[in-house]
């Protein structure tokens, strides 16, 4: 796990109520060291003011010093927007050292509100940080988040880019020229966008996820190292960014050498999550100090903030070969085989989230049914195979019977059963929500021969999570673990596990237990997590699938996690990539989009 630390001094900088131009905002700064001093540039927002009627906040680049990279001082506007090509405003500045000057790139803003070709790429020169020797227009296309490379590419100057940042598809890409004036000319760019896309990197995992270039690319011993903005969710909000990294050849900036397989930083922190665009990591500036790379980047479009990431672990990441493809469930062809019907108005909204059971030779499916009226049941549907469906009860299995999962209107009623097998015993947990959002675990019980009489002799269910809390996703083990029966469930999304010395409950009693685990904040399983059916034990321990929701994207995913055979809550391996997620028509869409509940 690649170590990424947060300052505890963020944020760094903040908007500065004295002095108008960046009384709004400040952030996306960008860093380099020059004569032992830290000097930042950084995007600076004024207050909003009117203009024809609109509401806008003019933007400027402002600069500060520190001599620690944390504490900055002397503050001072730097750019202005007062030519024509920029006048709405001057964005994002990217700052490299490049043959003994320093060259800003920025986006530049030439009408408000800004279509996508008032959007493009400007660069100014400085040489003490006080005042700027000249600027000039480059790109003639909507673009933004230029940069330079710091040094030459076997003989060339290299600049790197978003391409229609603004008129997706987006692309990040590399432009090569003779000399650094030849990205002044447009001509230059009039020949190098219709081949634009063969000097572009690859970085997207989804067409519903979006990238931009992030910090200026920073030379390493392993190549060319670049933090960028990883966008998901982009074109169905609420979107997040997030910061990723991509190391490139050092001879070749289009050769991909590694990546990171995930966030190395999402919004998290009061100061990224809430602000003039909220859920926003912005990486713009990164600067080596040993085993140490200090990423800059704008939280919220508010404040400017600093992250510390491990550099030998980053790397080791990157380079490190994978020679094993991840693992991944196969989805059947026919599917879906369980679908709503409209004959059974006890089922003809959904059917989905089931358990099974193997009896008789035959996969007995135990799932959940929604009315219209958004009361769940719990229908049975078997199959010699499990893959086609022979039989399909036309009434539930078992209804709604306690005052706990009962209610006036919907929603309420059984949800999500988990069935488990115990001699003669059938062992079913599931959901009882009886409305006002009020979940709770049930247990309930059949013999196997009433089962397969179809005799629907079900116990009278008993709660068995504490009271008062948000509980459900449970199940009991097929056998007992020191002699204990032992109960999967979910508070607080997490995963727990609890022990007991009976499964005849009574009011004064319920599981508990311990946690076994935890969401991970940086990867797909961010937000909360649950069991999905009944662990399975294998030589190596017991194999327990789980369902997670993620924060970035709000999808749920299928991953898998090893534990202790003896002792549940110690878990052995846990795969870091999901083994399912929503790709197929019928789990990207429905009442619940983005969804695999197993």
């Amino acid at each position: 796990m690649i170590q990424t630390k947060r300052l505890p001094e963020n944020p760094i900088l903040t908007p500065n109520r004295d002095n108008e131009w960046e009384s709004k905002a400040v952030f996306n700064g960008s860093i380099v060291k020059v004569n032992e001093l830290y000097h930042m540039v950084y995007r600076a927002m004024s207050s909003r003011h009117l203009h024809y009627g609109h509401e806008m906040n003019v933007s400027s680049i402002g600069t500060a010093q520190s001599a620690d990279g944390i504490h900055f001082h002397n503050r001072r506007l730097l750019l202005s927007p007062d030519a024509e090509w920029e006048k709405f405003g001057c964005e994002d500045p990217r700052i490299t050292t490049f043959e003994g000057k320093q060259y800003i790139l920025y986006t530049a803003l030439s009408n408000f509100p800004p279509a996508p070709y008032d959007i493009k790429i400007a660069m100014a020169v400085t040489y003490d940080f006080k005042s700027i020797e000249a600027k000039h227009q480059l790109t003639t296309f909507n673009s933004k988040a230029g940069a330079l490379f710091p040094e030459r590419i076997n003989g060339k100057v290299a600049m790197i880019m978003s391409v229609n940042t603004d008129n997706p598809p987006t692309y990040i890409a590399c432009a090569l020229a003779d000399r650094i004036e030849d990205f002044q000319s447009p001509q230059f760019w009039e020949a190098w966008l219709p081949t634009s896309r063969n000097f572009s990197l690859n970085l997207t995992r989804s067409d519903a996820d979006h990238v931009e270039m992030g910090a200026p690319p920073l030379k390493t011993e392993h190549g060319w190292l670049i933090m960028y903005s990883y966008i998901t969710n982009y074109f169905k909000p609420p979107m997040t960014f997030t910061i990723e990294a991509v190391l490139l050849d050092s001879n070749d900036p289009l050769k991909i050498i590694g990546r990171t397989g995930r966030a190395l930083l999402f919004p998290q922190e009061y100061y990224e999550l809430f602000g003039e665009v909220p859920n926003v990591v912005f990486p713009t500036g990164v600067y080596r100090l040993e085993n140490t790379l200090a990423v800059y980047y704008g939280a919220g479009d508010t404040s400017i903030c600093r992250a510390d990431v491990n550099y030998k672990e980053l790397i080791e990441e990157m380079t490190t070969s994978k020679s094993e493809e991840p693992v991944k469930l196969a989805r059947y062809k026919g599917n879906p085989i369980l679908s709503p019907t409209a004959e059974h108005a006890w089922e003809e909204r959904a059917t989905f989230n089931p358990t099974a059971v193997y009896l008789e030779d035959k996969v007995h499916i135990l799932y959940r049914a929604l009315s219209a009226k958004d009361v769940s049941t719990i229908g049975l549907a078997v199959s010699r195979d499990g893959f086609h469906i022979d039989e399909r009860l036309p009434e539930p299995i078992y209804v709604p019977r306690a005052p706990f999962e009962m209610g006036e209107d919907g929603p309420y009623g059984c949800e999500d059963p988990r069935i488990t097998r115990i001699d003669d015993q059938l062992y079913m947990c599931y959901t009882a929500y009886g409305g006002g959002g009020k979940a709770s675990v049930a247990l309930t019980s059949i013999t196997v021969a009433d089962f397969l009489k179809r005799q629907w002799n079900w116990k009278m269910p008993i709660i068995i999570s504490p009271p008062g809390i948000f509980d459900k996703n449970a199940c009991v083990l097929p056998e007992k673990i020191n002699d204990r029966y032992a109960l999967f469930h979910r508070i607080d999304h997490y995963i727990w596990v609890a022990y007991a010395d009976t499964l005849n409950f009574d009011k004064k009693k319920w599981i508990e237990g311990q946690i076994v685990l935890k969401p991970r904040h940086d990867s797909w399983d961010s937000l909360k997590i649950g069991i999905a059916g009944i662990p399975v034990k294998s030589e190596a321990g017991w194999v327990l699938l789980y369902h997670g929701l993620s924060r970035q994207d709000n999808k749920y995913r299928v991953g898998a996690v090893l534990l202790d055979v003896t002792d549940l809550d110690h878990v052995l391996s846990r795969l870091d990539e999901p083994i399912l997620e929503p790709v197929a028509p019928y789990e990207v869409e429905g009442d619940r989009p983005d969804t695999v509940f197993p």
